[in-house]
């Protein structure tokens, strides 16, 4: 889709569709949308009148303009209420009209900047999240489905000040990139697990970083089975043994900076069975998600390369498959991580940790000062914030503060978890130095626990994204399907690192 910033008068915009909004309880509108009504002889006054629009965030109202407007028909879209407007209402008003102009079958779309007038926003923030949500709302997986395209061909941003045009563009080319670099985390996620071991996780990395032309920018490196073994990396390989995909470990370097180096660190179980430890069969073909993380972690580099960002950068995507057979793992069995730890193997589906530990080892040895790791990782943390907010924990505050800070921009909601010593107590092995899990009591917290014996002087933050990797429904701009949760926090946070 083709987006275009034009200067002139939204009552001069000729298309399909011209988008204006409303919020909530607002009687007669003003601004653009207040210009239009006058055009239209007052038809959205008389629309608030009848109750046919509320202005209830993400509500859409379509009509003709009857040739009064050189646009075909008008969109009004609710914003919500004014003193809880922010920058992710802007991304949801955004998607919605934009789920509400493809099934409209418009073709040529027009829309105001939502926010930026009586909203009180900045702008280019403005203009960045109308791109993001029009942009995630649109995207459709459907590789293996025919179906009928309706797509919009062009969407233009109307804005009559020539002034305002620059901060609109510059805010528009940071919101595509992080939407199209979240869409390509979703692909990931999307992808059936038989079309995406780790393997063909590799392969579908280096296609990406060439299609882009990210390969001067973006330092591709990727050990196989043997070179781990040489690493010692007896926690991660202790999972892709029952597997006949081999694991890969996939190494992206960054260099745009001057400052200390972050490394991101994403779960990639590219298909989770539970091993031995099998998982119940009812559901399992979701398991095909629990490589979010590196599909996460991956497309954040990808966006962060794209937009010059101005720090160095290590990410890690230790991919491997999780399944049972007569090479695999047995509850029982101790191994040794890279930093020499023992672990005594509880269950083999707590398998995420075992392959970020080595991760973490490997992040910090090569000059990681500080690591964020992001994984699909425990139940608990499903059972506790189910699908809408993600579990938190570190050894820096000041490190999350930021991140939860950054949160409230860009809508992926987070909770921090408290990693008290008294938990510690729940790894403790008899007969290792720790064990791989710590019962269903407090799982996420046993978790991050368990995988902080892996970080030595490094701050370092984890993040449980667990449940949210999918979305049951379409909302706002979140069609069904993979989330790519995480890829505009993780942006925003390295950004603001640098700064």
């Amino acid at each position: 889709m083709e987006i275009k910033i034009l200067n002139q008068s939204i009552l001069d915009f000729e298309g399909d569709l011209l988008i204006v909004n409303l919020f909530e309880g607002i009687k007669s509108p003003g601004g653009a949308t207040g210009a239009v009504d006058k055009a239209l002889n007052d038809a959205i006054t008389d629309l608030i009148k009848n109750e046919e629009i509320t202005g209830k965030l993400g509500e859409t109202i379509i009509f003709p303009t009857f040739g009064k407007l050189k646009a075909k028909k008008i969109m009004v879209v609710g914003l919500g209420k004014s003193d809880k407007f922010g920058i992710d209402e802007i991304r949801k008003a955004s998607g919605s009209a934009a789920m509400a102009a493809k099934k409209a079958k418009a073709k040529k779309v027009g829309t105001i900047v939502h926010g930026a007038g009586i909203g009180g926003l900045e702008l280019e923030i403005c203009s960045q999240a109308l791109a993001e949500g029009t942009i995630l709302a649109l995207y459709e997986f459907n590789v293996y489905k025919k179906q009928e395209k309706t797509e919009i061909k062009e969407f233009a941003i109307v804005e009559m000040e020539k002034t305002k045009i620059e901060k609109i563009k510059k805010g528009v080319e940071i919101g595509r990139i992080l939407a199209e670099s979240q869409n390509i985390s979703r692909d990931f996620t999307n992808e059936p697990a038989n079309n995406l071991t780790p393997e063909n996780f590799e392969k579908k990395v280096k296609e990406i970083i060439k299609d882009l032309g990210l390969n001067e920018k973006i330092k591709l490196t990727v050990l196989d089975k043997k070179e781990m073994e040489k690493l010692k990396m007896g926690a991660l390989l202790s999972v892709a043994q029952g597997s006949e995909n081999d694991p890969r470990f996939i190494v992206l370097e960054y260099q745009g900076g001057k400052g200390d180096l972050l490394s991101l660190i994403g779960k990639t179980v590219t298909f989770d069975s539970g091993g031995i430890s099998l998982k119940p069969s009812e559901g399992m073909g979701a398991m095909k998600g629990d490589m979010s993380g590196g599909g996460v972690v991956f497309a954040t580099t990808l966006a962060l390369a794209r937009a010059n960002a101005k720090i160095n950068l290590l990410t890690i995507i230790p991919a491997v498959e999780n399944m049972p057979s007569g090479k695999a793992s047995r509850p029982g069995d101790i191994v040794r991580a890279m930093n020499g730890k023992t672990i005594e193997i509880i269950s083999t589906d707590a398998e995420g940790r075992m392959t970020l530990a080595d991760a973490l080892c490997y992040a910090e040895k090569n000059g990681a000062k500080i690591i964020v790791d992001i994984a699909t990782l425990t139940g608990g943390c499903a059972i506790a914030f189910g699908d809408v907010t993600a579990a938190v924990m570190g050894n820096d505050q000041d490190l999350i503060d930021k991140l939860l800070k950054i949160t409230k921009q860009t809508g992926e909601r987070m909770w921090q978890l408290p990693l008290f010593e008294e938990y510690d107590d729940k790894i403790k092995s008899d007969v290792a130095d720790i064990k791989n899990s710590g019962g269903r009591w407090a799982s996420p917290i046993t978790a991050g626990s368990f995988l902080q014996n892996f970080v030595d002087k490094a701050k370092w933050i984890h993040i449980d994204i667990a449940s949210k990797e999918f979305a049951e429904k379409d909302r706002f701009y979140q069609p069904r399907g993979a989330t790519g949760y995480g890829v505009r926090t993780l942006f925003e946070f390295c950004q603001q690192l640098n700064k």
